[in-house]
């Protein structure tokens, strides 16, 4: 598998959760870019206690199988072939300071641990990722319910879209926005995450561990 040198992220893709944020929505995709050292797996969710709330943004995230640069939307869906659920941890009361200033986000959406992914998903038809829905419930509570046809931009759009802005390389990985429900996640909480991807069902759990 080839290495992976950036993920790409998109915020606000779904109306609902600029909603809940008193956000606006973007009028083109709102990228940001989290390093390879911010990767983890769903046995490794930790969150820094010392620095706030810390919020659960669950995605559907897509692999990259070939470099992608100033591609058109059906190229994009060709390069594409795994998907998978992920976590972009939020430091939101970080976040919502810097903002407040003006600053980058880096700080609330790229330490350690804050990309959570789940086992990568052989991708046939990447329309059956689009028309995917998915759930995240927190200690048995329904906390998010995704319904990937809702995205503001659909998937093969948004990475022709990245492609103009960044080139993918073979291996880059792309966080498709998180619709609405987020919140703050606590040590000690119980993840579990629903995925009906192509008349499949897809359930894994996480628990939240403090980090050191």
């Amino acid at each position: 598998m080839n290495a992976i040198s950036k993920i790409v992220c998109v915020g606000r893709n779904y109306a609902a959760h600029a909603a809940e944020l008193n956000n606006p929505i973007p009028t083109e995709p709102l990228l940001f870019i989290k390093p390879p050292s911010s990767l983890t797996t769903l046995e490794d969710v930790r969150i820094p206690t010392h620095l706030g709330a810390c919020h659960h943004e669950l995605e559907i995230a897509v692999q990259i199988a070939k470099r992608l640069q100033y591609v058109d939307a059906g190229t994009a869906a060709r390069g594409i072939n795994q998907a998978t659920l992920a976590l972009d941890l939020t430091l939101r009361d970080v976040q919502d300071r810097l903002k407040a200033q003006g600053q980058p986000w880096e700080r609330a959406k790229a330490f350690d641990g804050a990309c959570v992914l789940a086992p990568w998903q052989v991708v046939d038809n990447l329309d059956d990722v689009q028309h995917s829905k998915f759930q995240l419930l927190r200690n048995g509570k329904l906390q998010q319910d995704g319904d990937a046809t809702t995205m503001l931009t659909p998937i093969a759009e948004l990475v022709a879209h990245i492609s103009q802005v960044f080139t993918l390389e073979a291996g880059d990985v792309v966080l498709t926005g998180t619709p609405a429900g987020v919140g703050p996640l606590a040590v000690g909480d119980v993840l579990e995450l629903g995925w009906q991807l192509a008349g499949h069902s897809m359930q894994w759990s996480a628990k939240v561990q403090a980090r050191d």
